[in-house]
């Protein structure tokens, strides 16, 4: 059974940082590209990041483009996400997914989620 799992999530200040982690189990990691999305009270799910099986293509949403990085480590079967600079519409819970469609981009065609985590920033 696949398995995603997410930690880190938390209470900071606006300015702050907070890195978030997601553990894979049940799958093929190295060939899934890996997704962060999150989703406000109110508001539509939305696609943060991306990255590609072989790290080659990564994407970034335009609101978090030079604040968050995405990565992962195979031979962890895990993925983070680097939140630097937060600001209080950061706020929401953060979800991982993962895929094996060629399409990395699009939320249909991620298949496996995660429970989410928490993250609130405060001003």
């Amino acid at each position: 059974q696949v398995q995603l799992v997410e930690s880190g999530g938390g209470l900071v200040q606006a300015g702050g940082s907070l890195r978030l982690s997601c553990a894979a189990s049940g799958l093929t990691f190295s060939t899934y590209a890996m997704g962060w999305f999150r989703q406000a009270p109110g508001k539509e799910r939305e696609n943060v990041a991306v990255i590609s099986w072989n790290r080659l293509v990564t994407y970034y949403a335009d609101s978090v483009k030079g604040r968050f990085t995405i990565s992962r480590d195979n031979a962890k079967n895990s993925v983070f996400l680097q939140m630097n600079s937060l600001k209080p519409e950061d706020t929401a819970i953060y979800y991982c997914a993962a895929t094996r469609a060629g399409n990395i981009y699009a939320p249909s065609m991620y298949n496996y989620w995660g429970q989410g985590t928490q993250v609130t920033v405060s001003s």
